[in-house]
């Protein structure tokens, strides 16, 4: 279901048609959502919206953007911050008068519902597996009326996945266990963080059953015993209980992404080969040299 959305909003893209006011599209939490006119004040409050906008042409129409969004720098750092999607700033944003709020579709944080409430044209939601991240590129071109940049980057960002994809093709697949924090959070395979390890040669531990960002039984991570760990450092890999005979302990493959690393792979958007090109680093190096 959605390669076929993603196949119908390229096939949208290529056409090269503006796009036409109103427009109706159903976001992620099954919510209708009609644009009566091209928006010209927009609000993101996810740092992968933020990201997406300014690299298809339509960061001159961000108003604000969530405490999260610090890339690009000249863009976000001159637009005021509105709190997150947990603890959004309402009286904030409702003071900036956005036609258009980008959130996400999370029932945890109800931003979406708690936007629309105050009378505000919401967008809900943000891509977890890596065809969403196209997807979600598209739509929001769709959106903004900048269809063509979308299309640009969509094509732009495959070409260079697709690159360095291929050089690991052959490559043996290296166990990974990725961790999202220490609760333990991971990445199933088939998120778009599951996704780019694969893509760099890699394979994670988690089954595919329990879901895209499943919390882990710690025993699990022992049990598996992984080639490699990328998310944490490897002095606290070596505090953990059972961790020290861990393969990736015993020969230092534990990786703690810089800031600007984790931001690139945490966030579904422009910079998933930025992240691709960090996993193929820790999981492959020799196929960067």
């Amino acid at each position: 279901m959605r390669s076929l959305a993603l196949l119908s909003v390229l096939a949208l893209l290529s056409q090269g048609a503006a796009t036409r006011y109103p427009l109706t599209v159903t976001d992620d939490l099954g919510r209708t959502v009609t644009l009566p006119r091209e928006p010209q004040r927009i609000i993101a409050m996810l740092p992968s919206h933020t990201e997406t906008l300014v690299a298809i042409g339509a960061g001159d129409r961000l108003v604000a953007v969530d405490r999260f969004s610090n890339f690009p720098k000249n863009v976000t750092d001159r637009l005021p911050k509105v709190g997150s999607a947990y603890q959004p700033n309402l009286e904030a944003i409702l003071a900036l008068k956005p036609d258009l709020v980008l959130a996400d579709e999370s029932s945890g944080s109800r931003l979406t519902e708690k936007l629309a409430q105050a009378g505000l044209t919401v967008y809900g939601g943000s891509a977890q597996t890596y065809n969403e991240v196209f997807e979600k590129i598209g739509v929001l071109g769709k959106l903004t009326n900048h269809e063509a940049g979308a299309l640009k980057l969509i094509t732009s960002l495959r070409a260079d996945l697709n690159a360095l994809q291929q050089s690991v093709l052959g490559l043996p697949k290296v166990s990974t266990y990725y961790e999202v924090d220490p609760s333990p959070y991971s990445v199933g395979p088939d998120s778009f963080i599951g996704t780019l390890i694969t893509k760099a040669g890699g394979r994670t531990i988690v089954p595919a059953r329990l879901g895209d960002f499943p919390k882990l039984d710690p025993e699990l991570i022992v049990q598996a015993n992984p080639q490699a760990m990328i998310g944490l450092s490897l002095a606290d890999a070596r505090k953990r209980s059972g961790w020290a005979n861990l393969q990736a302990v015993k020969t230092g493959r534990v990786f703690l992404p810089s800031a600007e690393e984790r931001d690139a792979l945490s966030r579904p958007g422009p910079r998933l080969p930025v992240a691709l090109r960090a996993l193929i680093r820790w999981l492959h190096p020799e196929a960067l040299k």
